[in-house]
């Protein structure tokens, strides 16, 4: 059998948690190593309780949720992060996101949606509610329409899975005027790497 999904649960209203708790205990490919209210307990304590699966809530007493994910990403950690929140707005949603989350989860949702976004999460997949990936199409079908035609290509090559080398042998320019494109690009698009270019660009041309 394989090793069970190691899940943190961090939410400063203890009912969820007790709710989510129990929840996930009759799951039989999940486990829950730990349950806390406090966000500075939870950074405290990350490294050691080592989950597959950190489910944050967005507002949590002196550390909140977004500062949370800035000091995961700071410190490197390898958790994935599925944000559960009753916050409904996009903006919030799209900045968890933006800092490191690996998914979004409502609280409004049933509670096997919440599973099974773990689930999802854990499998290395992103998830988020329709309403925010209607807004990220929208907003990457915008920035697209500034990117050059040479931003394009690079941006196609990048989604391809080609090097830096790779792209400027195959449209014969130099390894630094592809990183000026993809700096360039990269800026437009509102991304930070070569794997959130790919996502954008998979969404922007689901034909392809």
């Amino acid at each position: 059998m394989s090793e069970p999904i190691r899940v943190v649960l961090a939410d400063d209203h203890e009912l969820v948690l007790e709710g989510l708790r129990a929840r996930l205990e009759r799951v039989p490919e999940m486990r829950v190593v730990a349950a806390v209210t406090d966000g500075r307990v939870l950074v405290e304590h990350l490294e050691t309780w080592r989950p597959d699966v950190l489910v944050l809530d967005l507002h949590m007493g002196e550390m909140d949720g977004y500062r949370v994910l800035q000091v995961i990403r700071e410190r490197g950690l390898g958790v994935r992060v599925l944000v559960l929140t009753a916050l409904s707005d996009v903006e919030s949603w799209h900045r968890a996101l933006e800092l490191g989350a690996h998914g979004i989860a409502l609280k409004t949702g049933a509670p096997r949606q919440v599973v099974e976004a773990i689930r999802q999460v854990a499998a290395g997949n992103v998830v988020f509610p329709q309403a925010l990936q209607a807004r990220l199409l929208q907003r990457e079908a915008s920035a697209a329409d500034t990117l050059t035609e040479r931003e394009r290509e690079v941006w196609a090559l990048i989604a391809e899975g080609l090097t830096t080398q790779e792209i400027a042998r195959r449209l014969h320019l130099s390894e630094n005027t592809v990183k000026f494109h993809c700096k360039n690009l990269y800026g437009k698009l509102g991304v930070s790497n070569r794997a959130e270019a790919t996502r954008a660009w998979m969404q922007a041309h689901p034909e392809d």
